[in-house]
């Protein structure tokens, strides 16, 4: 019974690093970099006797290093500033009245004329208004994921930093245009299309401007 213990207790200890391994093991994002597509040699090449390929990175004297292929880099200039506002405002009234004067003579004479007169009224005031402003400026080097046949490309890349007090990354995808690439090899953000942004992280500070789980419950259940 002890060495069958022991046996069990040796094999947990031998599976427990390699299950914590596996959980430290980071999901990929989405947001990798692409590799350039490295063709077979000699496949479909004729040899000529030449020193010169055009398949190991020659740039012509016009083009310059822009990049132009799958896997090539470029940066991006982020230049982002959003700025919205809204204000509503709303307001009614309503009001009515009735009143009935008896008859001084008859069955009816006894009722007071105070006593038969009703008025109503109703009135709403109401005030809304909210404010947003957000700005990101930074550069972030992309690759090239894909070429198309129009002179676009689908561009992707992240940059993650580990600092003391946690971590942070920027993640960008997008569809360029090769033309607007300047002689920098580089883009600014408001000319990519169906740009995707992401800046976020992890670590004290992230967790610090939260409210906690609880405040979050009471704040849920809370009627006021």
């Amino acid at each position: 019974m002890t060495r069958h213990l022991s046996l069990a207790l040796a094999l947990l200890a031998l599976t427990l690093p390699l299950q914590a391994e596996a959980k430290k093991k980071p999901k990929p994002s989405g947001f990798e970099a692409t590799l350039p597509i490295v063709e077979a040699a000699g496949a479909g090449a004729v040899p000529t006797g030449g020193i010169f390929s055009a398949s190991v990175g020659y740039a012509p004297l016009y083009q310059g290093n822009r990049a132009t292929r799958v896997g090539d880099p470029l940066t991006i200039i982020l230049l982002e500033t959003t700025t919205a506002s809204k204000a509503v405002s709303s307001s009614n009234g309503k009001s009515g009245g009735a009143s009935i004067i008896p008859p001084t003579a008859g069955l009816l004479s006894f009722l007071n004329p105070n006593a038969l007169n009703a008025s109503s009224s109703s009135s709403f005031n109401g005030q809304g208004s909210a404010a947003q402003t957000s700005s990101l400026v930074s550069t972030i080097s992309v690759t090239i994921a894909e070429v198309r046949a129009n002179g676009t490309a689908l561009v992707k890349g992240e940059k993650k930093m580990l600092l003391s007090q946690g971590d942070e990354w920027v993640r960008f995808s997008g569809i360029v245009r090769l033309a607007d690439i300047d002689q920098d090899n580089a883009i600014a953000s408001t000319r990519v299309a169906d740009a995707h942004v992401e800046y976020s992280g992890k670590g004290a500070l992230q967790r610090a401007s939260k409210q906690g789980w609880l405040g979050r419950f009471f704040n849920l259940i809370s009627p006021f």
